[in-house]
């Protein structure tokens, strides 16, 4: 059994923050802990512009709070998020989200993130292997 808080989590090497201070993750589940998935609370700041694209990882994202725009850059469709939006990342698809008001998210990454992964310039996480 694993018992974490993001309280014990802030502020260590599983408390991670984009560059630009866009974003806050906290990778409360890691591949480490050899589940089959990551489990990460993410705090996106209202006002800003970001861009993802998750090539070699599929991505669930439950929204608690917050809201604003989901972007496919696929399709040019665009989706209103607010708290209890969910959406499946499930064919690698370009993305943007915008947030009008801070967004906190919960977000599962299958397979599962190790904690060092930082996005690259598009926005892609690499595959990392998880150590056997």
């Amino acid at each position: 059994m694993i018992v974490r808080s993001t309280e014990e989590i802030t502020g260590t090497d599983r408390d991670i923050s984009s560059e630009d201070g866009n974003w806050r993750s906290k990778r409360i589940i890691l591949g480490g802990d050899k589940v089959g998935f990551s489990f990460h609370e993410t705090t996106i700041q209202a006002g800003t512009v970001n861009n993802f694209h998750y090539a070699n990882h599929i991505e669930a994202v439950w929204l608690i709070e917050g809201e604003g725009t989901l972007t496919d850059r696929e399709t040019g469709e665009t989706y209103e998020l607010g708290a209890g939006s969910m959406y499946l990342l499930n064919g690698h698809e370009r993305h943007t989200v915008e947030p009008r008001t801070t967004m906190r998210m919960l977000c599962v990454f299958n397979p599962p993130v190790v904690g060092n992964e930082t996005h690259d310039e598009n926005g892609v996480y690499p595959l990392v292997e998880v150590p056997a």
